[in-house]
């Protein structure tokens, strides 16, 4: 890498991650300062020249989400003012991305909303990983490299060697093509469960597609905050017969409710990524790190090669 042409900034938001991308990357995280005002707007200072530089600007928008995006789009914006020659935004998780419809009379489309926002802050292009819908790619009127973190676990799934006993389930069916491109890349079984919400942080499981007697289940979606969703799938699982159930959720951004949810142990095991951060709290949580695709497509894009061989499922 030649580091004088390569910035690598972040925020507050996944620190730990930056870190582990410029560790692989073999270059330094570079020095801004990004607090807080007293009265808690938000304050950013670039501490280094990155005239001409080609700057990648790390940051979640996780919880809390709008200060970690307000940080963001005021990075962007020094980054820019800076004469910085290109700002790529990585968003290894891309806040208010489930706002991406009208499904309600007078709601916004939030996550249209925050494209722009980056967009008008200044950002050429996008890097970011497991968009809760594939769709929000044509929301930004920048170029967008869409990862996904199936070969981050794989990986980890081909060591625990449950291929002849694994079947791949969808919680809902609404990630159906993402669990089939799982179940096609694991060459295993598919099936789904169906469920009714009740509220958003209530879900009822109700039936499911599928033989899962005797069998380990590997349950997949985008994310999870409540876990609603995976233990009522979990439950109804167990109750046919699955002989285990896990998850692999790409973004784990957990709150107090999911916690107590996980602890109830109908989930054997919840895999997540770094992607934000993420606490096990003791509990049967494994956090894979995504730093290394993540930094390899850095490194394409600093490069002006293509990204496209990093993507791993396709055809969705």
């Amino acid at each position: 890498m030649k580091e004088q042409e390569l910035k690598i900034f972040t925020g507050n938001a996944n620190p730990e991650l930056a870190k582990e991308i410029c560790q692989y990357l073999g270059c330094r995280l570079g020095e801004a300062t990004v607090e807080a005002f007293p009265d808690g707007e938000t304050f950013v200072r670039i501490d280094e020249n990155i005239r001409g530089r080609d700057v990648f600007l790390i940051q979640p928008t996780c919880n809390p989400a709008n200060q970690h995006l307000m940080e963001l789009l005021i990075m962007v914006d020094a980054a820019r003012r800076a004469s910085a020659n290109r700002i790529t935004v990585v968003l290894p998780f891309f806040g208010y991305a489930r706002q991406d419809r009208k499904d309600q009379p007078r709601v916004p489309i939030t996550a249209k909303l925050v494209a722009n926002l980056i967009a008008a802050a200044g950002a050429n292009r996008v890097l970011t990983m497991d968009l809760h819908a594939q769709q929000i790619q044509g929301f930004f009127d920048l170029p967008v490299d869409h990862l996904y973190a199936s070969p981050v676990f794989s990986d980890y799934l081909q060591k625990l060697k449950l291929e002849s006993d694994l079947v791949v389930y969808s919680p809902d069916v609404g990630g159906m093509k993402m669990a089939a491109a799982y179940a096609a890349i694991l060459k295993t079984p598919l099936g789904f469960v169906a469920k009714k919400r009740v509220s958003a942080t209530e879900v009822e499981a109700f039936n499911l597609v599928g033989d899962v007697e005797g069998k380990d289940v590997l349950l997949i979606d985008d994310m999870t905050e409540t876990a609603g969703t995976l233990t009522a799938a979990a439950e109804l699982l167990k109750e046919n017969g699955a002989k285990s159930v896990r998850a692999a959720v790409t973004h784990g951004v957990l709150n107090e409710k999911g916690y107590k949810r996980l602890q109830k142990g109908v989930i054997d095991e919840l895999i997540t990524t770094n992607t934000t951060p993420v606490d096990p709290r003791g509990l049967p949580i494994t956090v894979l790190s995504v730093a290394e695709l993540l930094g390899k497509a850095i490194m394409h894009i600093h490069s002006n090669e293509s990204v496209s061989g990093l993507f791993e499922i396709k055809g969705f």
